[in-house]
């Protein structure tokens, strides 16, 4: 199962479209401007020739920074500011949050890949049968804030509506603007695609067309969602609940 998902930058103003990279565990994927030594290339005249390494480790992933001066940092994009500093030379540096961005300085511009470990495993009880456990068919972290997306998404339909339509993406916004102030198009937009993969109903990187359409895959997300009871009634809470402190 792949359990890292890497999302490099644009390679031009005219390719906005970016072909994304799986990792199984075990697997690693190299970056930096020479085509000859990486898998991924970043053509910025800034960039290290080899500037790092992402490998991936089970349901996180390591990041080691090949450049001989200059550090890196991961942000966590839904952490307000949360980050960690990969130090020049530093290898195998752990990567603790669930969705990252691996920002690189490079003459002047800040180039930013983003790195998704959208895998969770969790403690096998006790006393339990012999063998293998069953992998869950769906793994969802309703502390999350692309749960509340999906919350805010299935709510027309929950509350008693089946047949309403998906609210607009700026409805969503202004749904969950009260415990996430900077909320955005941008972001909503950008929780969506990523619960298209999370999901799997989005194709692999491999065979994914770009410019997937957002209203049939916001149709197909509340209609997985509601038929396997993802969201039920109860968890609309998230959208009212205070905004949970969050701790390094």
């Amino acid at each position: 199962m792949y359990s890292i998902i890497v999302v490099p930058p644009p390679t031009t103003e005219a390719e906005p479209a970016r072909t994304r990279r799986q990792l199984a565990p075990g697997e690693r994927l190299t970056f930096g401007r020479s085509e000859r030594d990486n898998d991924l290339i970043v053509p910025h005249d800034g960039v290290s020739r080899r500037a790092g390494a992402i490998s991936a480790q089970g349901a996180f992933w390591t990041l080691s920074n090949l450049c001989a001066h200059q550090t890196y940092v991961v942000e966590n994009p839904e952490g307000a500011g949360e980050h960690i500093k990969v130090g020049p030379g530093r290898l195998d540096a752990p990567v603790p949050f669930e969705f990252s961005r691996i920002v690189l300085p490079a003459a002047g511009d800040l180039l930013a890949i983003d790195v998704w470990a959208p895998r969770h495993d969790y403690l096998r009880t006790e006393g339990g049968l012999d063998g293998d456990t069953t992998a869950p068919a769906f793994s969802v972290d309703r502390s999350k804030r692309y749960f509340a997306v999906l919350a805010a998404l299935c709510e027309p339909r929950l509350r008693g509506a089946p047949h309403a339509p998906l609210p607009t993406v700026d409805q969503v916004v202004d749904r969950l603007r009260p415990n996430w102030p900077a909320a955005s198009r941008t972001s909503v937009q950008w929780n969506i695609d990523y619960l298209a993969v999370k999901l799997r109903l989005k194709p692999g990187p491999e065979s994914a067309e770009p410019g997937a359409r957002l209203n049939g895959k916001k149709e197909s997300l509340v209609s997985l969602a509601l038929r396997f009871d993802l969201v039920r009634e109860d968890d609309l809470t998230v959208l009212t609940a205070a905004a949970p402190r969050r701790t390094r």
